[in-house]
């Protein structure tokens, strides 16, 4: 019989494989196409800019100050840059880094409502909104772990996670990427039978590793899994994450599960931006090659990248030094980076000192 019927049961069976395989394509768009219509998630992305509202233009004068020293130190000890112009109630702040755009937007607005703006008032100002930008950063991975309804992360992994409402991966906020796809993933999981809660978590912390500076060698992916193993994270919330760019095997079905939470969370419309994306890392490669020298305290790129501000500490560069220092620089950033026109580096070296009469 089966020799007789072999050209029947081959037809039947590559029928079959055909048509199955059409199945599970319709089933699979069906599943996806279900999950994306039921996350509802905003489409903004983010700027570079900030606003501060002001109660009337003549405050506008005490901010730029007498010469212009209260615009100066506010640049100086946020790193933004404070455009002052004739729009007529609101001041801007204009920075790539979230963190520091908010941090000078918190001390200037501080700064309004008690009505003293002077170098000395403007540093206390900054410090303590350094403070309470480090609270919201806290707020922010634990109101992220909540919306997603997960409990039992350590609170260090929190704090970690909350330093990604200030990071944006080509325009799109890095956190809000991450909620979007805790939700999507926690949605596939249930569909295909695999276990939501894994999959929430290794989507929501799989960028974790973007959250530290670029002190810290490795790929995100290699240094978010190191973050995890420190804090004894579940082997299989590391294997879930570790995937997600496919430099890790996929060992389990939350692993794929978070690979294509990524794909529909990074793709929908008006989710990112790639000119953005560019543009901070030339910003962010100028300050990094200006504080790879010895002596630099720290350094700001301002100006859309067309100015670098670099502040040396003085008992370690001399005003000799400052010249070649400047050369140096110049000449490290004509080799190693591309841009239109011109980079002025402006190297800032000052010395204070403080003492008291009895």
């Amino acid at each position: 019989m089966e020799q007789k019927y072999e050209g029947d049961i081959l037809a039947r069976i590559q029928k079959l494989e055909i048509f199955g395989q059409d199945k599970l394509e319709q089933q699979a768009k069906n599943i996806l196409a279900a999950v994306i219509q039921r996350l509802a998630s905003s489409t903004a992305t983010e700027i570079t800019t900030s606003s501060v509202t002001i109660p009337s233009d003549d405050i506008k004068g005490k901010i730029i100050g007498k010469e212009g020293r209260n615009i100066r130190a506010l640049e100086r000890a946020t790193g933004v840059e404070i455009i002052v112009d004739e729009t007529p109630g609101e001041v801007i702040i204009s920075c790539f880094d979230p963190v520091r755009r908010q941090i000078a937007k918190i001390a200037l607005g501080n700064l309004i409502v008690d009505g003293r703006i002077q170098p000395a008032r403007i540093e206390e100002a900054v410090e303590k909104s350094k403070a309470a930008v480090e609270s919201m950063i806290k707020a922010a991975g634990e109101a992220a772990a909540y919306e997603i309804g997960i409990m039992d992360l350590d609170p260090r992994l929190l704090m970690i996670m909350g330093r990604l409402k200030f990071r944006t991966s080509y325009g799109q906020n890095v956190l809000q990427h991450s909620i979007e796809m805790a939700h999507i993933a926690g949605m596939l999981a249930s569909e295909l039978g695999a276990d939501a809660q894994i999959a929430k978590k290794g989507a929501l912390l799989h960028d974790i590793g973007k959250a530290v500076s670029h002190e810290i060698q490795g790929t995100h992916v290699e240094i978010g899994r190191r973050i995890l193993q420190k804090f004894n994270t579940d082997e299989r919330i590391i294997k879930a994450m570790q995937s997600h760019h496919e430099e890790y095997p996929f060992e389990t079905v939350e692993s794929i599960i978070v690979l294509v939470a990524d794909a529909i969370s990074a793709a929908r419309p008006g989710a990112r931006r790639d000119t953005v994306e560019n543009y901070l890392k030339r910003l962010e490669d100028l300050e990094r090659i200006a504080t790879s020298f010895e002596g630099v305290e720290k350094a700001y790129a301002i100006q859309a990248g067309r100015e670098i501000r670099i502040f040396v500490t003085p008992e370690k560069i001399s005003d000799l030094q400052m010249k070649n220092l400047a050369r140096e620089i110049a000449n490290r950033i004509e080799q190693e980076l591309k841009y239109p026109g011109e980079i002025k580096i402006n190297v800032i070296r000052e010395t204070r000192l403080v003492e008291y009469a009895r």
